[in-house]
Parts: C-alpha cells; structure tokens; sequence
C-alpha cells in the first residue's frame, strides 16, 4: 500500500525531476561539466522534498489546495499575479512536453516530430477528459521508471566510478567558464522545482480525497517519489559524463541523449530509451496541463478537477483545452521543443519565488492547519532554501543574457 500510495510522488517527481528539459540538460551538464552539477539535484531533491511536504500537509489537512488558499490569504492581487506569471509559465512548459512527446515519437518512428504535435496534443487532452486520476498517475508514473536504464547502462559501460565521485565532490568549469557553469546550475535547479510541481501535487491530494489520517502516506510519497526522480536525473548526468564529456561532446538532441543505453543495449536499449522519453514527457504534459487549469479554477472559485464531471466542471475542462490548443499552437511555428525548453527553464527560474513564499506562508498558518504547522526545523529548512530560490531567480537573467543562454 505504500508503495501505491507513493506513486503520485513519483509522477511529481519524474515530471519535474526528468521531462524534456532535464532529458537535454542534465545530458549536457553531464557532458560538458562532468558530475560538477550533481549538487544541484541533491539541493533541489531536499528543497522540493520539504515544500512538497508542506503542500501535501496542506491539502490533507485543510481538504484544500495549495492555490485555493493563495487568494484567500495574501489577496487577490498579489494571487492574480501569482496566477499569472505560474499560468504562462506553466503552459510554455506544457508546449514544451508536448514538444518532447513528439521528438520521443520521432525517435522511435523517423517521423518529423512536427508530424506528431497534433496527435500528442490530442493524446494528452483524451487522457486527461477521460482516464481517472488514480489510473493515470500509476500508469505513466510508473511507465516512467523506465528510465532507470541509464542506471543500468552504467554498469555495462566503461565506467570510472571513483572517477564520477571525485568530479561530483569537486565541480569545476572543465575550461567552458564560470558564467556557463553558473547558467546550467540555474536551468537545471529550476527544472527540479518547477512551479507546477507542488500545484501538481497538492491538486492531487485533493483530487484523491487525503485527509489528516493520510499524511503518513502523504509523506511516503514525497520522500519515495522525488528522490527517484532525482537518482534518475543524476544518472542521467552520470551515463553523459562516462560516454560525451571526455570528448568535450556538445548534446541538442534525444538521439544524442539516448546514445550511451544505445551504446551499451543495442536496438533494445534504444527502443527502451524512447519508451521512457515518451513516458517522462507525456506524463509532465499531463502534470502541466492539469496544473494550469488547477491554477486558474482554484484562483476564480470554480468547480475543478477530474474527479468532477465535465458537465459539473466546464470552465476548467475549458481552461485545460485552451491551455493544450495554445501550447500546440506555439509548437506550429516549428520553435526547436529543446530550444523552448532552455528558455522555459529561465522563466521558470524568475517566477519561483511567487510559487514558494506563499506556500510557506499557508504552511505556518493556524487557521487552516491547526497543530499541523510547520515546526522550527522545517521552518529553517525553507527560509534557507526560499533563499536559495531567490538567488536563483535574480541570477536567471543576466546569467541567461551574459552567456547567451550558456553557450
């Protein structure tokens, strides 16, 4: 039971953890520092893990998501800005899985991607219209865990493992610069806390009726599920690091991604391979395009979710159609979906702090949690960590502008 009732974590944390922004990025960390970035997805493994605690916390205790509290308890101005800087963000994400949908499509099919837009679009509103919640973060939550062949391919590759630990234990620029260095942190610490994660999460929490008898289970599924999805990022980073980075090999690609399970499995490694892009990035466009709806229905007081009916719920069913139609529509200018990733990453950077601060607020807020606030460790744990969210979000764009996106 508590590995079921881990499984919403483990959608949440591949969703964030590893989608079509971390499939590139950590790849290209990997290849281009090394395991210099290892760091930020343990940073970002304990950051996420204590906020998502609290939403959990939140949506159990309360019966209320996170979202749905914003308004009501810093105002509908400050809430209305919240909602539209994360509804933007979120729907570039959204096109941006999508996008990644049809790039894994390509991969296993040599179909242009741009061929596929469309058909993942209209595969990810069915899904969402149709397929249970329950039913649907179980099947690509744990369809995601495919990913864990790059874990194996290291143990068929040529893999220096004191070699891996001392470039995690002393990161360094490997001759491509401080500014590239510092940028890639930022793109990859912002993937692992995208805002739509713990809209996501609490949403969910809902969606499945916890109550404060389910915080045990609650926490079961963020300290099992984001963690799996950290260990898979990082082993990403890892299988780069061993077949890319003593080349000094530059990846834009998903066949580059997939290469070292290529070079250790075979056609079936790559057939596994291309399951598993599928699996990460429609199941983030699922996350995301729930996310934005969440957001928007939340903040207005409408009906929402999927355990409601169409019918009963029809302005975020609209919202959640609109939000597809305008990713794909975004996708039809034949933007490259890895090159909106890089810039959705930065966006998502600059907005986190709208997404974070008001969620410690709610966390420490007798009225709605009772006993259940946060306690003085995990009060501390945040602040630090909200300053480490901060730092990123003021760094995002003059990194972004200096060093040309990294490059």
């Amino acid at each position: 039971m508590k590995l079921l009732a881990a499984t919403l974590g483990v959608l949440s944390a591949i969703g964030g953890f590893v989608d079509i922004g971390d499939l590139v990025a950590a790849s290209q960390a990997g290849a281009r520092f090394g395991m210099g970035h290892a760091w930020v997805l343990v940073l970002g493994v304990v950051g996420i893990c204590a906020y998502a605690e609290m939403a959990g916390r939140i949506a159990a205790v309360s019966g209320r998501a996170v979202f749905d509290l914003v308004r009501e308890r810093l105002g509908p101005r400050v809430a209305l800005l919240n909602l539209a800087a994360s509804y933007l963000v979120t729907v570039l994400t959204l096109a941006a899985e999508l996008g990644g949908v049809a790039l894994a499509l390509q991969l296993a099919s040599r179909v242009s991607y741009l061929l596929w837009v469309p058909v993942a679009a209209f595969a990810v509103w069915l899904v969402l219209w149709r397929m249970r919640f329950q039913l649907m973060e179980r099947v690509f939550g744990l369809a995601g865990l495919t990913l864990l062949v790059f874990a194996l391919a290291l143990f068929w590759l040529p893999t220096d493992w004191a070699a891996l630990g001392h470039g995690a234990l002393h990161p360094g620029t490997a001759g491509q610069g401080w500014g590239a260095y510092w940028f890639v942190a930022v793109a990859l610490f912002a993937s692992t806390v995208s805002p739509y994660e713990v809209f996501f999460f609490s949403s969910g929490g809902v969606e499945e009726n916890w109550s404060a008898a389910d915080l045990a289970d609650a926490r079961s599924s963020v300290l099992i599920g984001f963690p799996v999805g950290g260990l898979l990022a990082l082993s990403l980073v890892a299988t780069a690091t061993v077949v890319f980075h003593p080349g000094g090999v530059s990846l834009s690609t998903l066949d580059q991604v997939a290469r070292p399970v290529v070079l250790a499995f075979g056609g079936v490694g790559l057939a596994v391979a291309a399951l598993a892009f599928f699996a990460v990035t429609f199941g983030a466009a699922l996350e995301t395009g729930l996310s934005a709806a969440y957001a928007a229905a939340q903040y207005f007081g409408w009906q929402w979710g999927k355990r409601v009916s169409p019918r009963e719920a029809a302005r975020f069913h609209s919202v959640l159609l609109v939000s597809v139609l305008a990713a794909t529509l975004l996708l039809s200018t034949t933007v490259d979906p890895v090159r909106l990733t890089e810039y959705m990453l930065v966006a998502s950077a600059v907005v986190l702090p709208l997404t974070y601060l008001p969620i410690l607020v709610v966390a420490n807020d007798r009225t709605y949690l009772g006993d259940d606030v946060n306690g003085p460790w995990l009060n501390l744990l945040g602040a630090v960590f909200l300053l480490v969210i901060v730092a990123a979000s003021v760094a995002a764009l003059p990194l972004a502008v200096g060093t040309g996106m990294g490059r």
